[in-house]
């Protein structure tokens, strides 16, 4: 069973939202940030990424980044002005990027039931990442982006949503990337129905946001430690979450690069690879199909082949094609053996497109690029079923939800 609850969100006003909503913290430099919040005196990003207000040295866990955190949060309030919802409320919202729409529940989820691992995970977590956010909820007292959740879907949940959106949004705004952002307040009765209906949903799956639940979930041990009346019912035992059902989810490859060939001649690296793919030379840089990895060397495309018998399509793992490609190249012949800690691998978002690896190689600033076919949402769901964990960097979903738009005060 499934718990979503309502929530006092507080948010900009109407006429300042798109200037308030700014891309997840996460997902940006500091350099990045700091180029799109210029000449932007609301942008939320001064409030996740506060480190762009202060000199390039700064240490990004330093006590003056959340103070500045804090000082920028409590500043925005009243300059945008952020608005506190008079009530607890649900939230429909609606991403569209080019032909493709993916609507969503906005909704606090229980922290009770990640740690019981109701809602599922398939990534895991670095303690400094942790650390960095569990003390960003602690210093605003708020969680301020959502946490990208997924369910198999229903067909009473689409039909309440639907509804709702046929009333006057509370926002609908085109966001610089492109992507139109469009959220509507649930109604007191369609927010009760939703919330039942969710009852009958047995799991939910952590699709991005990671790092933000298992903050929440220290944030609220901590809290709870200091509460000697703790009853289970305080705003922080529960975590902001965007919940959309799996079949309007769309996941981009998350493409290698990789800045040396470990002492090998481009010539020398494709007959190593040829002992345990079929390779070619090709046309095309995006795989059509489960199976085949494209590699980008010495200004050509070539095409590498998995042989089908030789993959174990019963482990959830084992068959996906960035498991393949880190056990049969990237560890047993390039050297890489931990893309976590290896600095001679990078990682460039389907978003970015072929041209990026292309772009990478034929600069020098890389030796060799693969284009990966991406996970589908199905193995995202098998692995976190299996009680498993992705490799890193297998996922890349788009679009990006906006933080700043709903914040959970606790």
């Amino acid at each position: 069973m499934a718990t979503i609850r309502a929530f006092r969100a507080l948010r900009p006003a109407k006429n300042k939202a798109a200037e308030v909503s700014a891309v997840p913290y996460d997902v940006v430099s500091a350099i990045e940030a700091r180029q799109m919040a210029e000449g932007n005196e609301l942008s939320f990003l001064r409030v996740s990424r506060p480190e762009l207000e202060l000199p390039d040295d700064t240490n990004p866990y330093s006590d003056t980044v959340y103070q500045r955190a804090a000082r920028n949060f409590e500043k925005l309030k009243t300059a945008a002005p952020m608005i506190e919802e008079d009530k607890p409320s649900l939230y429909v919202y609606s991403l569209r990027m080019g032909e493709r729409t993916q609507t969503g529940i906005a909704a606090c989820s229980s922290i009770d039931e990640y740690d019981a691992d109701i809602i599922r995970k398939h990534e895991r977590t670095r303690k400094d990442k942790e650390d960095d956010r569990t003390r960003h909820i602690l210093q605003l007292r708020a969680q301020t982006g959502p946490v990208f959740l997924t369910y198999r879907g229903r067909a009473e949940i689409d039909k309440l949503v639907a509804d709702e959106m046929k009333a006057e949004p509370l926002y609908d705004f085109v966001a610089r990337d492109g992507v139109t952002h469009t959220i509507w307040r649930a109604s007191s009765e369609a927010a009760r129905k939703l919330i039942e209906a969710f009852r009958s949903v047995p799991l939910l799956y952590i699709a991005d946001g990671h790092h933000r639940a298992a903050s929440a979930s220290r944030a609220r041990a901590e809290l709870k430690s200091e509460n000697t009346d703790h009853t289970g019912d305080e705003e922080y035992n529960f975590f902001l979450t965007v919940l959309f059902p799996a079949d309007q989810l769309h996941i981009m490859p998350y493409n290698r690069v990789v800045k040396d060939l470990n002492g090998l001649t481009a010539d020398e690296l494709i007959t190593a690879l040829s002992q345990n793919f079929s390779v070619a030379e090709s046309d095309s840089p995006t795989p059509r199909l489960k199976g085949e990895i494209c590699m980008y060397l010495a200004g050509r495309w070539h095409k590498l082949t998995v042989p089908t018998d030789s993959v174990r399509q019963d482990d959830p793992i084992a068959s996906l094609d960035v498991s393949i490609l880190q056990e049969r190249a990237m560890d047993s012949i390039l050297g890489i053996k931990d893309v976590r800690t290896d600095k001679r691998i990078d990682f460039i978002g389907g978003i970015r497109g072929t041209a990026a690896l292309e772009k990478a190689v034929d600069e020098g600033r890389a030796a060799v690029a693969f284009s990966i076919y991406p996970v589908t949402v199905d193995d995202l769901m098998a692995v976190a079923d299996a009680n498993e964990i992705m490799p890193p960097k297998s996922t890349w979903f788009e679009p990006k939800l906006r933080d700043g738009l709903l914040s959970h005060l606790i």
